[in-house]
């Protein structure tokens, strides 16, 4: 007996959310100063200070990170009809880092000329929409490159992604010459990618704006389902193919601005969780956007536990980008060899 749409979207749901609920209290759980949950509840301090001053809040980041770089990624893997593309190999995150990069050199060149002005700009609104702003031409550069002969082909805007990362990467690198070492440490951090401690009036803007992509998002869940039958047999079902591609362009790009914004170039997160997540659950978007989501934060809610603990009796921690670009690395490498076996068996 097969189940309905809506049933097996509330089983996933349902699924995502009791994931994101185990990986949350997992995170919280585990560190090197044993708590007790109870004793934080009651208010009891250290316990309640490492809860929710630290734990807690850490958790809550790499959900929303993990939530909108995997809805993200399963976006522009329909764009694409590829199942390689996600944002940080399509230089997405990259755009993302440099627009938030260009930002931080601008407020410190105010800094040093109007005082707190250059403060007020070095702030958490401006670089996020300085994030955004960089995602969106990122992702207009790929695709806009991408074409050939007035079609856009997958393998080309792959490339011109790659290219564009390092090229980010590398703008980067010379912009922390320009700005003052608080500034360079966070330029580096964003390039590797890492979960830390934020203000909760930066928290409350990240949630704020990938809640609000990621809803924009499974909106125009549906629209993807018709986009990845290819431009013209879109357009003969109905479909506005240029304005639907565009709103899921800049739907995505903002939910990668936000997550670069909030902890730096974390890639694979939107290559490893939707494909996973499609062999469930199936190919219909519709389901796919909301459940990849919420299994992206749950993921990335984990793999910042993993980071945190793996390394703790050298007395160190990596990023948790180090640990998704571990994971993510061979996954990539698996899935080029799986989705160029098909052509090399018809070509015999």
């Amino acid at each position: 007996m097969s189940l309905t749409r809506r049933t097996r979207l509330a089983l996933a749901l349902a699924a995502g959310v009791l994931a994101i609920a185990v990986a949350v209290a997992i995170s919280c759980g585990l560190g090197p100063q044993p708590i007790s949950f109870r004793a934080a509840w009651a208010g009891a301090d250290p316990d309640a200070a490492i809860l929710f001053g630290l734990r807690l809040p850490r958790a809550l980041l790499a959900a929303l990170v993990g939530c909108a770089l995997a809805a993200a990624g399963t976006a522009l893997q329909a764009l694409l009809r590829n199942p390689l593309a996600e944002p940080f190999v399509l230089g997405v995150s990259g755009g993302a880092a440099l627009g938030g990069s260009l930002v931080l050199v601008a407020a410190a060149g105010v800094t040093r000329l109007a005082g707190r002005a250059g403060e007020a700009l070095g702030g958490a609104p401006p670089v996020a929409a300085g994030a955004v702003a960089g995602a969106v031409a990122a992702t207009a550069i790929v695709f806009g490159l991408g074409r050939i002969g007035g079609r856009l082909v997958p393998e080309a805007a792959l490339l011109v992604g790659i290219v564009f990362n390092a090229f980010a990467a590398g703008v980067i690198t010379l912009l922390k010459m320009l700005v003052p070492p608080e500034q360079a440490g966070r330029l580096m951090y964003w390039l590797l990618g890492a979960v830390g401690y934020e203000a909760p009036g930066t928290l409350a803007l990240g949630a704020v704006l990938v809640l609000l992509s990621v809803g924009a998002l499974v909106a125009l869940s549906a629209r993807l389902n018709l986009l990845t039958l290819g431009d013209e047999e879109a357009a003969s079902l109905g479909l506005d193919v240029r304005r639907d591609r565009a709103a899921v362009f800049f739907a995505a790009s903002a939910a990668t601005g936000a997550a670069v914004a909030l902890a730096g170039m974390v890639g694979f997160v939107g290559l490893i969780v939707p494909h996973l997540v499609r062999r469930v659950i199936g190919p219909d978007h519709r389901l796919l956007v909301p459940a990849s989501a919420l299994f992206g934060a749950a993921f990335l809610v984990l793999a910042d536990a993993l980071a945190r603990l793996a390394f703790l009796p050298l007395g160190t921690e990596p990023p948790v980008g180090a640990v998704t670009a571990f994971l993510g690395g061979p996954f990539f490498l698996w899935l080029l060899r799986r989705s160029g076996r098909p052509e090399a068996e018809g070509a015999r």
